[in-house]
């Protein structure tokens, strides 16, 4: 765990220990009557909403005056990410091979964006043979493992701005 993990995870214990069952507002009411006013380290109303969402996000914790290095060490894609979803991740890996083989047989493994561009629609279509109790598809992949592998490909357009 790097220590942002562990700053983010010490802050929600802390939360959950001193606050159960406040809403996030009635926790900023409380930090406020005990402001001192140091913004920068707690979640008071005397903060702009801005300011309180960001703090709530965890936004905060990576300062714009850290290094890009350290930035880069701050997102925990093996342990959050990785770790997390191994079999996930290893079906959806399988499922862009299945589709690699289908479209490309001739090619090494590659993410054709010209093939398919309706990802959303894709992905609800699976979603709902998912719900209607196909396991599935006729390809013998999951049809929930299809929706994400189309999830994906819309946040990583997205992240992207290809869309």
């Amino acid at each position: 765990m790097n220590s942002l993990d562990k700053y983010m995870e010490d802050e929600w214990n802390q939360y959950i220990a001193n606050n159960s069952g406040m809403s996030i507002k009635d926790m900023m009411e409380m930090e406020g009557d005990n402001c001192k006013g140091n913004c920068d380290d707690c979640l008071c109303s005397n903060r702009s909403e801005d300011e309180q969402w960001k703090y709530v996000e965890g936004i905060n914790t990576v300062s714009e005056n850290i290094s890009k290095a350290e930035k880069r060490k701050a997102t925990p894609i093996y342990s959050g990410f990785i770790k997390y979803f191994p079999d996930a991740i290893r079906e959806v890996a399988k499922c862009s091979q299945v589709g690699n083989d289908q479209h490309h047989k001739d090619k090494p493994l590659h993410w054709d964006r010209n093939k398919s561009g309706d990802e959303l629609d894709a992905a609800m279509r699976h979603l709902t043979d998912h719900a209607a109790g196909i396991e599935f598809d006729d390809d013998g992949v999951r049809h929930l493992t299809k929706t994400t592998w189309r999830l994906l490909a819309m946040l990583q357009k997205t992240m992207e701005n290809k869309i």
